[in-house]
């Protein structure tokens, strides 16, 4: 007869999770594959995969090419906007007024005081 020996919280742990990985991927391969199949789980989990006929083929290719037209638009757009934005920044010309007047500069944008006696 086989003894095991008393598991620390981390040894289960790891064996909790090589079980629910090994699931998972057993899951997956059926999942993925081709094949008219049905999954019983201890009848906890049950499901039927059947592969898609000629007519969802079709209509998925053709939603493919609707999505990678979709694309390409999508990339001459933003080309074209790209473009855009780099002629409208070499027409940009440099400012040549400071954008804050200050006393300190001598440089103000209206005379307080002369503005009320021309009046």
């Amino acid at each position: 007869m086989i003894e095991v020996d008393p598991m620390s919280i981390d040894q289960l742990a790891g064996a909790v999770v090589l079980f629910l990985g090994s699931v998972g991927s057993l899951l997956l391969v059926v999942w993925q594959s081709k094949c008219h199949c049905k999954v019983n789980l201890c009848y906890i989990f049950q499901c039927e995969r059947r592969p898609p006929n000629e007519e969802e083929m079709k209509s998925l290719k053709d939603q493919s090419k609707k999505l990678k037209d979709m694309k390409k638009k999508e990339e001459k757009i933003l080309d074209k906007e790209e473009q855009i934005l780099e002629e409208v920044e070499e027409q940009r010309t440099p400012r040549l007024v400071p954008k804050t007047k200050s006393k300190d500069d001598g440089i103000l944008p209206y005379p307080d005081e002369d503005v009320n006696n021309l009046v």
